[in-house]
């Protein structure tokens, strides 16, 4: 029987393979081309241990088949060069996107039967063909190439009543077409209803604002935690303990002004755009205090989401 070692050993090769620059890949199997590099999980291994343990990793995956059916939408861009070496073998296969990377598992006929399979595939750059955007919400899609069917609803009234406050029109829109997750597997984005606590907008402001209610800290000087007036609402954070606020200085939230700093005494930086643009900036300007762009050339948003919260309505 296959033990957690087998499968960590996979996840290592997975890491290993996905990580930007580690060259080309180019597949042992016979007759495959290059482009990819299938792995082999052993005999019986767990697949939905495997599948849930790549989830933990890379976030919440993309189906793109199921039962012996591929989805017959899939292209280039969404994840068909997982399905391309198994061709009509093919009877599930869920994928993760992972920087210039696809990270695919499921299962394939062969000639002694179904068998699991895992491989990683190059990715093409989704902003590669870049038209110009009519929105930068249409820019952060476009460059991490996230499928728009994803979205979901959220009862801004609700969510607004309860913060007392308006909410910025397209941090809304994001947040609907995203959901919980992160950037580059960087900025983590702040969504209601999120599925860890700390990346709730309503329990984070609501507990932040009382923490620093009730302590003398210098921690946010010279600005005041809302809900003080004009003071500052969280809606993104980084491993690297980074924090990504809106100074809500204007009656109006769309007009809204970033402020970001790192975790370190007076790093404040400002941004006087909207936070969508913010995002967008952040993932194509190499010279972006926060650049991801930096550090990869093709982008992802990686989904924190499980099916319950993607259902949300």
């Amino acid at each position: 029987m296959p033990t957690t070692d087998e499968q960590g050993d996979i996840l290592s090769a997975v890491q290993r393979l996905a990580w930007p620059g580690t060259g080309d890949l180019v597949c042992g199997e016979a007759g495959h081309r290059a482009g990819h590099v299938c792995l082999a999980p052993a005999d019986g291994i767990d697949l939905p241990g495997l599948q849930g343990a790549l989830s933990g990793r890379y976030g919440r995956p993309r189906n793109l088949a199921m039962d012996g059916y591929a989805d017959p939408t899939v292209t280039g861009r969404t994840g068909l060069p997982l399905l391309a070496p198994f061709g009509e073998r093919i009877v599930e296969m869920r994928a993760w996107a992972h920087a210039g990377r696809w990270i695919g598992c499921g299962t394939a006929r062969f000639d002694d039967g179904v068998r699991t399979v895992a491989l990683v595939a190059e990715r093409e750059d989704p902003a590669a063909d870049l038209a110009e955007q009519t929105s930068w919400l249409d820019g952060v899609v476009a460059v991490t190439g996230w499928d728009t069917t994803r979205a979901r609803t959220v009862d801004w009234a609700a969510v607004e009543a309860r913060m007392g406050t308006a909410l910025p029109s397209d941090y809304k829109r994001l947040a609907e077409m995203f959901g919980h997750g992160a950037f580059d597997g960087f900025l983590q984005l702040h969504v209601p209803g999120a599925c860890f606590e700390s990346d709730d907008l309503v329990l984070h402001t609501e507990w932040l604002g009382e923490w620093a209610g009730t302590r003398r800290t210098g921690l946010w000087e010279p600005y005041e935690v809302y809900p003080a007036p004009g003071g500052l609402v969280e809606w993104a954070g980084s491993e690297q303990a980074d924090q990504f606020y809106w100074l809500t200085e204007d009656p109006d939230p769309d007009g809204w002004p970033v402020l970001a700093c790192e975790d370190i005494p007076d790093s404040w930086r400002r941004f006087d755009g909207t936070t969508t643009e913010f995002v967008y900036r952040m993932l194509t300007d190499r010279q972006h205090p926060f650049s991801t762009a930096r550090h990869f050339d093709t982008h992802w948003f990686e989904s924190y989401a499980d099916e319950s919260y993607a259902d949300e309505s």
